[in-house]
């Protein structure tokens, strides 16, 4: 997350921050989907016997495949990099710091896998909504609310001591009204459109049935494709050689299939009953 106030101060450095790593997907994301896919059907003495199917073989298929799209678009970030000069690089990333980026990129894919995680250990908060008359769909709601407590509080106090610190506390409240409506609009925007898509995720997630673990995958595989997409829309690929623009294409389009597999697989398990 990021705060600026008027004189530019911001709470995370440019260079450090993954989306300043578009293309560097692999620290980022390839530990959320191992970490959802594996350790809830370790927990449950499970895991094993999804080998035994055919249906919990392509599950693990299509989690494979998506490290492979995740991969390539890495080698496709990588290769960017590589062939655009320094100033090109600084149009868009104007303190680039490879090193700090990874680190920042793969401890918040780890938090990222946790907190799918924490999803999982929630439902109890999802089965007593059930039985209190919630609608099946809507029942993974609650359980958001104590899972994304932490992020707000550990967000919060981060931000408030860097408000202290850039003595920007009365950028909340300084300027017209207009300019605060305004910003206080998106913001709030910005926090719905966030918050939208694990109200989604969790209606989807609730159709998934037994390999319901599996719905972290998809979720992260999407982030992917939508964001190199939104990368190209915003010719954050200008300059590139057309082998590495389509070695991006070949990562999304993998992606893509990964999420049919996985999708496939909770079909065929669906479907065995």
């Amino acid at each position: 997350m990021t705060i600026s106030s008027k004189q530019g101060h911001q709470a995370t450095p440019p260079a450090t921050r993954p989306e300043n790593l578009r293309g560097y997907h692999p620290p980022d994301y390839w530990p959320a989907p191992v970490e959802r896919t594996l350790v809830p059907p370790i927990q449950e003495g499970r895991f094993l016997t999804l080998f035994s199917d055919a249906a919990g073989l392509a599950v693990f298929a299509g989690v494979a495949i998506c490290l492979v799209g995740i991969s390539v678009c890495g080698c496709a970030g990588i290769r960017k990099e590589r062939e655009l000069t320094e100033e090109e690089k600084r149009k868009t990333i104007q303190e680039f710091a490879l090193a700090k980026g990874f680190a920042v990129a793969i401890f918040a894919g780890v938090l990222s896998g946790c907190m799918a995680i924490a999803f999982h250990f929630g439902k109890p908060i999802s089965e007593a909504a059930l039985a209190t008359g919630t609608k099946k769909i809507f029942t993974n709601n609650p359980i958001f609310i104590v899972a994304m407590a932490g992020g707000f509080t550990t967000n919060f106090i981060w931000c408030v001591i860097l408000n202290l610190k850039n003595k920007s506390l009365g950028d909340y409240v300084r300027g017209s009204g207009t300019l605060l409506a305004v910003n206080y609009v998106f913001a709030g925007l910005a926090g719905i459109i966030w918050y939208g898509q694990f109200f989604f995720y969790g209606m989807g997630q609730t159709k998934m049935g037994a390999y319901e673990f599996s719905s972290w995958t998809i979720h992260m595989a999407f982030i992917i494709v939508f964001s190199n997409l939104w990368g190209i829309r915003f010719h954050e690929w200008k300059g590139v050689s057309r082998r590495t623009l389509g070695l991006v294409v070949v990562g999304i389009l993998v992606l893509i299939l990964s999420t049919i597999v996985v999708g496939y697989g909770n079909y065929l398990k669906a479907t065995a009953g």
